[in-house]
């Protein structure tokens, strides 16, 4: 807390700080001391809690998750080890890693039960629609961690939860296109382990491609957690009910489904699918200029960073890492590379600050490697998972957490008298 207050009237509201970033004003007493409340949709001018988990500063295209700038994570650790990081606050010694992994890998098959769980779905079912609904049934199979006044009971479902997605959402893309379930291998890496339930089959050996298993696991880690986005405010929300963190969870899934919000980088792919050819990128770039022209950019600009994102610079690399393994020679995604220089260079999207986002770079690698477009929103998910359970852990540890309950400016009717059906 600063020594400093904002006067509003004849009331006094301190102002806090933050490590970093800036003061918010403490308006807790708000309503009590002036009986009004202040206005706010989306919430994008309110602090919501306090949290030591991420850093964004959207103006200079910042992103510290506990500290740590998110290019150096993703260029020089593993997603198990930001995991470790997000969920404990320090990096891990080698043998605490070693642990962590070991344990998360113990947790990755799912009860067996859960498999004619699946098959209660039609084929084409999105693997959204199945992951809200496996990941909201498992409280139903671990009784044993869904105490939330128990630390240990805690720690226990958020390795569960970090452990299972990647087998919950393997096994969503074998039942949608009719193979059988693969089980987790637990002598492979985390991201390798999910390759091999996704894409081998028993008939044959799966052997793990290693730029594609490090360009996943960049993809895992820069997606990892984005502080009170809408997800994840979602998953505190449920939270402060006092639900159990399988619930939580596949709300934060339920929420991050929306297009506005986890669908992205599947609308980037659909614009490069629309634009074809580079030789019609200038037509499209022209479109985008247009004020008339509803068309946009899908991949590029931010909600937050107003700067370069800086998840997306990791990107850019991993692309061609991705383009030159595979011997990519797609025409769409030639012309995600020839849109992405065009872009960089056109000072309209450079006065407009509309550089390449990581939804732009995500989605081309994704499908590079094989995904069908409906399984991009569930990898996201499979990724925030760890964020989500982080921001969970922490909301149930702050003493100073309350149910949420936003208010809100009425607008309808005064109150008036009921009047009976036949005088109406």
């Amino acid at each position: 807390m600063t020594d400093a207050t904002l006067k509003i009237g004849d009331h006094d509201y301190p102002v806090l700080s933050g490590s970093v970033g800036p003061d918010v004003v403490d308006i807790r007493k708000f309503y009590a001391k002036t009986g009004m409340f202040t206005y706010d949709p989306g919430f994008t001018s309110t602090g919501s809690c306090e949290s030591g988990l991420t850093y964004i500063d959207g103006d200079e295209g910042v992103l510290l998750h506990r500290g740590y700038p998110i290019g150096q994570l993703a260029e020089q650790s593993s997603f198990m080890e930001v995991s470790y990081l997000l969920l404990n606050g320090e990096l891990p010694s080698k043998d605490e890693l070693d642990k962590f992994s070991y344990t998360i890998s113990r947790h990755t098959m799912l009860h067996e039960q859960l498999a004619t769980f699946y098959r209660g779905f039609r084929r084409d079912a999105h693997p959204m629609a199945i992951m809200c609904g496996v990941v909201g049934a498992l409280s139903a199979f671990y009784h044993d961690s869904t105490d939330i006044t128990d630390p240990q009971q805690r720690m226990i479902a958020s390795h569960r939860l970090i452990a299972k997605m990647p087998t919950i959402a393997a096994m969503a893309y074998k039942y949608s296109v009719g193979q059988p379930f693969l089980y987790p291998q637990n002598d492979l890496s985390y991201t390798g382990n999910f390759l091999r339930m996704t894409f081998g089959v028993p008939a044959e050996p799966y052997l793990v491609n290693p730029v594609v298993e490090k360009a996943l696991d960049r993809i895992f880690i820069l997606h990892a957690d984005h502080e009170q986005n809408a997800s994840t405010s979602t998953v505190r929300l449920a939270g402060s009910s006092g639900a159990n963190p399988f619930a939580c969870i596949a709300a934060g899934i339920a929420c991050l489904w929306g297009p506005a919000h986890g669908g992205a980088n599947e609308a980037a792919l659909n614009m490069l699918h629309e634009i074809g050819r580079p030789e019609r990128i200038p037509e499209f770039i022209a479109r985008a200029k247009d004020k008339n022209d509803p068309f946009r950019l899908m991949g590029f600009g931010h909600r937050v960073y107003k700067n370069y994102d800086p998840r997306a610079t990791v990107m850019q690399q991993t692309v061609r890492e991705v383009f030159k393994e595979l011997n990519v020679s797609n025409p769409v995604f030639e012309v995600a590379l020839q849109l992405e220089e065009m872009a960089l260079n056109d000072p309209y999207f450079i006065e407009k600050k509309l550089f390449p986002n990581v939804d732009f770079y995500s989605g081309v690698i994704l499908s590079a490697i094989g995904f069908p477009t409906t399984m991009f929103t569930a990898l996201f998910a499979l990724a925030r998972t760890v964020g989500w359970v982080a921001q969970w852990n922490e909301m149930i540890s702050d003493p100073e957490q309350k149910i949420g309950r936003p208010r809100q400016l009425y607008t309808g009717p005064t109150q008036r008298d009921y009047v009976p059906v036949g005088q109406r």
